[in-house]
């Protein structure tokens, strides 16, 4: 019998090998896109309230404000600048939660058909349910993320709790996704509470890539698929 850890291993490997693979890069497309979107957006008008008052202020101001003024003015801009860098590199992941929400179930469904056509097929969760989900998710995410933001003075503690928080996060949420398309609530608590160190580890890995410039925009997918994998081979679901 395969132990957790050859579980966790398969699910990557096969999530790895799904983000390349023409079904899924359909639905990477249109949700990069629309994620990409969002970020120009946020990021010019972040640019222009922080890194354009600077120089707004000491442009208004050409014969009043000291000359040396001028110089503190544009230092502030870009040290400002680098601080929404920053800011938007622990913001990414509540970013593409949100959006990814409105492709998780046709990634799940594609993951599904191509590997376990023999299993039960799953299902969508209610509208309802699903907005709930997504707003919780997004909310912790968010939660989390701005916590690893305020922890970034403390060398070392800040990437230990990125990895940790956002880890737990994509496990706790994305395993029991993954198992509520097919199960009610009590089994996907039950199924959770069995294999929670293995979800971990899984979660931990999508961390990872949610760490990685550009690749971070697919961490919602790759997460997704990664847990159906999971959740499939430890309740013995049958492949091919």
């Amino acid at each position: 019998m395969a132990s957790s850890l050859d579980h966790v291993a398969g699910a990557i490997r096969d999530g790895v090998a799904d983000l390349a693979s023409p079904p899924f890069r359909g639905v990477a497309v249109r949700s990069l896109g629309v994620t990409l979107l969002i970020v120009v957006v946020l990021w010019a008008l972040g640019t222009r309230l922080f890194t354009g008052y600077a120089g707004d202020v000491a442009g208004a101001h050409p014969v009043n404000v000291p000359f040396f003024l001028d110089g503190v003015f544009w230092i502030a801009g870009i040290f400002s600048g680098l601080a929404l860098m920053i800011g938007f590199s622990f913001l990414i992941a509540p970013i593409t939660a949100a959006v990814a929400g409105l492709f998780l179930d046709e990634v799940a469904e594609v993951v599904e058909k191509t590997h376990y056509p023999s299993a039960p097929p799953g299902r969508a969760m209610p509208l309802g349910e699903s907005l709930i989900q997504a707003a919780r998710f997004t909310g912790l995410s968010l939660l989390v993320n701005l916590v690893c933001l305020v922890l970034l003075l403390v060398p070392g503690v800040n990437l230990v709790a990125f990895f940790i928080g956002n880890g737990w996060l994509i496990a706790r949420e994305y395993f029991a996704f993954a198992a509520r398309r097919t199960m009610g609530k009590d089994e996907v608590r039950r199924l959770a509470s069995a294999h929670s160190g293995a979800a971990m580890l899984a979660g931990l890995a999508s961390a990872i890539v949610l760490s990685i410039p550009f690749l971070n925009f697919l961490t919602p997918l790759f997460a997704t698929a990664v847990m159906v994998h999971l959740v499939k081979r430890v309740s013995g679901a049958p492949r091919g």
